[in-house]
């Protein structure tokens, strides 16, 4: 169940964004399998022993617990501007496909969904998203899976499909391009992505949440690992299927006939011509796509109304605050979280394909939540005043990039070169419609001003720019401001690598003082023993009054 909760992280943006980018752009995006291994291997070494060790109820409070308030705030802030910006495009993908299926207008199917979603997240909380989750990651896989082994068939098997897509130059692996301003390359795809993907994984309140839920640390690992198999196997379905759309109509570009208005809507559009005559398969098609968006969303909404009401609401509310009044805010946040989506999809839907518009906005602020929890657990001289500079620094910088590079695209300023396509099959169309496809007359060339070089930078290398100005800053306001001393840090709260460094170090300055060196879990930070100390009273009496209850149920029970 818990393993097929995480599977929420992919969304109709994997299902129908990657094989339109595959189908335009050819199959270089499919390295980024590379990437999500390197981001399971990171998160089980680096990232989740901390939190587990630690057991908080949020990511976020780790950065309260080694910097103070203010760089717990930023990074839920930088959480809640991540997930405002995710979940339009998230709502979008479904009306786009049901759209294209039924005809319905767009923006009459957008409200509708966000309203499903919100009536059963708010009504039915965590409980109601882990058990949707379920039921969905079961449609979502297996409508993907049918449509692909249907559509293979029909076009004469995977070796047409291979053929047609060589013969097209879609086939691309190893662009070896060093250059950061190329769009797609192996290094940006494989290396460059998996600060991204490792951002959303490792350090996401969403993710975390799940992988603390497991009773052993390395269960928490087993449940990684299978997500990672899951991911990947969900996005070489995705890609193939980007594939299998181009050797269907190799000769006949839907996009360029105008059948359909955007990339996005190819594969909808697939699943109607091509496996439309099975009943039934287009609606499971479509419930997949719908269970990914509502999955996505769900889960979003969930975690995005916690940390709302737990860093931002609770802390100015007087006295105890009743669980009925808990539940009542949280849903006021969700239906109003629900209300801003919507409104964002009418900007959304001009932004152009949905796989690299999501990675742009995602790297707004994938780069500064990485950056200041790497500052915490492997830079134990960084301090809170340098971590808060450096973050809202990257935030800046990333925002500035991306905002920038997105105007430019919707302007014309910049393009990107695709594959080819061809029209010369389109024999079923009617003549008015393929004199439509001609290309427009020589007309005089508008001299365009040239936009700034680092709109250029591939959206691709979004996350690890903006963790490299949060390193960079945050390490020389640190120093101006005065390093943490990493004697007065508890090792618990870096990395386990960094903690075997200075844990040798601590034994040997220790052993030369003739002092006992200091054994696995000692706390020296004031404020995290608190913490523990806390989260152990709380602990204990939450096993006294469920073992009293025990106690009370079990005469009833004889």
């Amino acid at each position: 169940m818990m393993a097929a909760n995480c599977f929420s992280y992919i969304s109709g943006i994997t299902l129908l964004g990657m094989p339109a980018e595959i189908y335009v752009y050819g199959t270089q995006y499919w390295s980024v399998l590379i990437a999500i291994l390197l981001m399971s291997i990171g998160c089980g070494v680096f990232f989740l022993p901390v939190f587990y060790k630690l057991q908080l109820n949020t990511s976020y409070e780790y950065l309260q617990l080694r910097f103070d308030r203010r760089v717990r705030l930023l990074g839920s802030f930088l959480y809640i501007i991540s997930t405002l910006l995710y979940i339009p495009i998230v709502v979008y993908i479904p009306a786009l496909a049901f759209s294209q299926v039924t005809g319905v207008n767009l923006h009459l199917v957008t409200p509708l969904v966000c309203l499903v979603c919100i009536f059963y997240t708010s009504l039915g909380g965590m409980k109601a998203v882990v058990w949707t989750d379920a039921l969905q990651t079961i449609l979502m896989f297996g409508g993907a899976i049918v449509v692909v082994v249907v559509g293979t068939v029909a076009v004469g098997g995977i070796d047409v499909v291979w053929r047609r897509s060589e013969m097209s130059e879609r086939i691309e692996f190893f662009n070896m391009d060093p250059s950061p301003t190329v769009r797609h390359t192996f290094w940006n795809i494989a290396f460059g992505s998996f600060f991204g993907w490792i951002t959303h994984i490792s350090v996401n309140q969403g993710m975390v949440q799940r992988f603390l839920a497991m009773p052993s640390i390395n269960k928490a690992r087993i449940m990684l690992f299978i997500f990672c198999v899951g991911v990947m196997v969900i996005v070489s379905v995705s890609c193939y299927t980007g594939l299998l759309i181009y050797a269907t109509y190799h000769d006949c570009d839907r996009v360029t006939t105008k059948i359909i208005h955007a990339s996005d809507q190819l594969l909808p559009y697939f699943v109607m011509d091509v496996t439309g005559f099975i009943p039934g398969l287009p609606g499971l098609f479509m419930a997949g796509v719908f269970s990914a968006a509502l999955s996505s969303m769900s889960t979003g909404l969930n975690s995005m109304a916690g940390v709302i009401f737990e860093d931002y609401i609770k802390p100015r509310l007087s006295g105890k605050v009743s669980e009925a009044r808990a539940s009542l805010m949280m849903k006021i946040i969700c239906a109003a979280i629900g209300v801003f989506c919507v409104c964002m999809v009418f900007i959304v839907e001009n932004l152009g394909g949905v796989l690299q518009v999501s990675g742009s906005l995602g790297g707004v602020t994938n780069g500064p939540m990485l950056g200041i929890f790497t500052l915490g657990m492997f830079f134990p001289w960084a301090n809170s005043i340098g971590t808060f500079v450096g973050g809202v620094a990257g935030l800046l910088v990333m925002s500035w990039i991306s905002f920038g590079t997105q105007a430019a695209i919707a302007a014309k300023l910049i393009t990107f070169p695709k594959k080819p396509v061809s029209v010369a099959g389109c024999t079923h169309l009617y003549p008015d419609a393929l004199s439509s496809i001609v290309d427009d007359p020589l007309l005089p060339v508008e001299v365009q001003e040239e936009p700034l070089s680092i709109y250029n930078l591939s959206y691709t290398l979004y996350s690890l720019t903006g963790l490299v100005v949060v390193l960079v800053v945050g390490m020389l306001v640190s120093y101006v401001t005065g390093f943490q001393d990493p004697e007065q840090l508890d090792l618990d709260l870096l990395t386990p690598p960094i903690q075997r460094f200075f844990r040798k170090k601590g034994d040997e300055q220790g052993k030369a003082n003739g002092r006992p060196a200091r054994a696995n879990g000692d706390v020296e930070n004031p404020k995290l023993m608190e913490a523990l100390l806390s989260s152990a009273d709380n602990d204990d009496k939450r096993g006294r009054t469920e073992q009293q209850g025990a106690t009370d149920e079990e005469p009833q029970a004889s």
